[in-house]
């Protein structure tokens, strides 16, 4: 059962971030746009029970929950602890599920494209624990020629940030470490 560390509010106001004491997700981030996609899951399904969550989004040791302005979350939090310390946890001696080295992206094209690894090695460093610490993160979804394709998950998802001071800073970011000519495009 993973207990709650704490509760962080994030700069999207319509998401929390669960902070755990054990791993929820271990290796790639888990990201439930809607009830469907969790169908599978039942810490994700549980929360989405709940009622006006729009999203949720598990990473290592913390949970981002998307909620609609149609509920405060005074009231939220309560119904949305019961499902999370229900849950069997992932970690050593959870569900049986062995902790791998942490890989933040899918395979997109081919792996060892030179453009494509110097812009993960600069989101792994320097952006997705930024955005983590947020409650959010990304995934680079493809590129073409120097247009790079991201979508924001958790509280990033749909925080009014993400696709104007997020998004410049990233591409940036990206140009000043890989090449002035990236675009960053959030898809």
């Amino acid at each position: 059962m993973p207990k709650i560390a704490e509760i962080e509010y994030t700069p999207n106001p319509n998401a929390v971030k669960f902070v755990l004491k054990e791993s929820v997700a271990v290796g790639f981030p888990k990201s439930f746009p809607n009830a469907e996609t969790a169908e599978h899951d039942e810490l994700a399904k549980g929360l989405f029970a709940v009622g006006n969550v729009t999203s949720v989004f598990m990473q290592d040791k913390f949970l981002t929950v998307t909620k609609t302005d149609d509920k405060g979350w005074p009231e939220m939090l309560p119904l949305l602890a019961a499902p999370i310390r229900a849950a069997a946890g992932v970690g050593v001696g959870g569900q049986g599920i062995t902790p791998t080295a942490p890989r933040m992206f899918s395979k997109i094209e081919d792996e060892n494209d030179p453009l494509l690894r110097d812009i993960r090695m600069v989101l792994e460093s320097g952006i997705l624990p930024a955005l983590a610490a947020d409650g959010g993160g990304l995934e680079l979804v493809g590129r073409h020629e120097k247009q790079v394709m991201i979508r924001y998950m958790g509280a990033c998802g749909s925080c009014p940030a993400s696709l104007t001071g997020t998004l410049v800073a990233i591409e940036g970011m990206l140009q000043k470490e890989v090449d002035p000519e990236i675009v960053v495009i959030s898809v």
